[in-house]
């Protein structure tokens, strides 16, 4: 016999880089575990090369570390509503699309959520970021479309939306001193989101958000290109073919290897034709071959996992901490510093800072207003949002939410209102 339906949806924060969920039991959020364990599972796939069952989340990761032969991909998210979501391509022995692929893990976490709660669950409530893409309101609203085809095609009737500030504020609110101005600041891994609320007897109320397609993908990518890159020959000169001097060595390839959505689309015959070709001009041959290495041995996410755990090191502000690249090439290593990360990051410190102005703008309200900034999301936890927070709201309270949960915890919440 089937499990009942359950009377309210599903609420899922599918994230750039971890997904959640949760349901409202008895008045209150009930997180569920969708990985073993856990309450939280990474947003990463894996497809065996023998064909075998996908696998999603530690799984994923797990075979990729192993060694296992197939095709691993993260950060899926960062590509809806662009042409490549509905682009086949030759993935675990059949051609898919990051559409049809998307759709299946959505279709294995609500098979997951539904174990765990005991009932069937037909409607869903997803998080959504203000703008999946700055500035585009015709790609936005494509992005937005594309999820809901994906949560339809996994097995859901109906599919409702929220912004992702937004239900963090509904999750922070039990905490908000009533008639006080708060601001959320959610950066993701591939957005960074914003509300201003006020506290209100029974809830809150949202004077406006905004957001920008900025996240902690960025964050390693600028990290990737400062630090690892440079080993792999960037900034380097290539050899003219013809004639005499030297040509900068293209920077292509070494954008998309830093993209943890694009890893998996280099691994083409026709990049393994580039990077020999910039092999045999290379002045700096041993760092071409590097680049050749990766790219053969597909060792783009090892490098970029790596990229990550120096990042996260470095922001701890101790000692001086290391981008591990020992797959690649015994003993190789690229360090990094605080004051190293600061400088890759510096170029999103402006963007950043005027988002939370415009956020503030679109509220009408002062800066000295907002009387607590409250911190979600994983890349919240980077020492440059807390610097960018504190300068626009300086008297403002600091308070940090549960990073990877406070979104689904107020998605589940807002459920109460369908």
């Amino acid at each position: 016999m089937s499990a009942p339906l359950a009377p309210a949806p599903l609420a899922i924060d599918f994230g750039t880089s971890n997904s959640a969920a949760a349901m409202l039991a008895g008045g209150k959020v009930q997180r569920l575990a969708i990985e073993p364990g856990a309450e939280t599972l990474p947003t990463a796939v894996f497809f065996p090369e023998d064909r075998s069952a996908m696998r999603i989340g530690l799984a994923a990761a797990e075979a990729l570390i192993a060694g296992d032969e197939g095709r691993y991909m993260r950060a899926l998210k960062s590509v809806l509503g662009t042409p490549l979501f509905h682009e086949a391509r030759p993935i675990g022995g059949k051609r898919r699309t990051l559409a049809e692929i998307v759709t299946a893990f959505l279709a294995e976490l609500k098979t997951r959520a539904e174990a765990d709660a005991g009932t069937r669950f037909d409607r869903v409530l997803s998080g959504r970021p203000v703008h999946f893409h700055s500035a585009d309101p015709v790609r936005d609203a494509a992005a937005e479309a594309d999820l809901r085809g994906c949560y339809e095609a996994a097995g859901f009737r109906e599919v409702g939306f929220r912004f992702e500030p937004e239900a963090a504020a509904l999750a922070a609110s039990a905490d908000a001193r009533a008639d006080a101005l708060g601001l959320i600041v959610d950066i993701g891994g591939g957005t960074s989101d914003f509300s201003v609320f006020r506290a209100a007897p029974g809830g809150i109320e949202i004077l406006a958000s905004h957001g920008i397609r900025l996240g902690g993908t960025d964050f390693d990518h600028a990290v990737s290109m400062a630090h690892a890159m440079p080993l792999l020959g960037l900034g380097g000169e290539l050899r003219r073919s013809l004639g005499e001097g030297l040509l900068p060595v293209p920077k292509a390839i070494y954008v998309d290897l830093s993209t943890w959505a694009m890893i998996p689309f280099l691994y083409t015959r026709e990049t393994e034709r580039a990077v020999a070709d910039m092999e045999r001009h290379a002045v700096d041959a041993p760092a071409m071959g590097r680049l050749g290495h990766v790219i053969g041995a597909r060792l783009g996410h090892e490098l970029a996992f790596a990229v990550e755990a120096g990042k996260i090191a470095a922001n701890g502000g101790g000692a001086a901490a290391r981008i591990e690249m020992d797959r690649i090439e015994r003993g190789l290593g690229a360090p990094i510093t605080a004051g190293s990360l600061n400088a890759a990051l510096a170029p999103y410190r402006e963007p950043l800072r005027m988002a939370i102005y415009e956020t503030l703008m679109l509220a009408q309200a002062r800066p000295d207003r907002i009387g607590a900034v409250v911190l979600v999301g994983g890349s919240s936890l980077m020492g440059l949002i807390e610097a960018e927070a504190r300068a626009v709201c300086p008297g403002a309270a600091l308070r940090r939410s549960e990073a990877f949960t406070a979104v689904v915890d107020g998605l589940a919440l807002a459920t109460a209102d369908i």
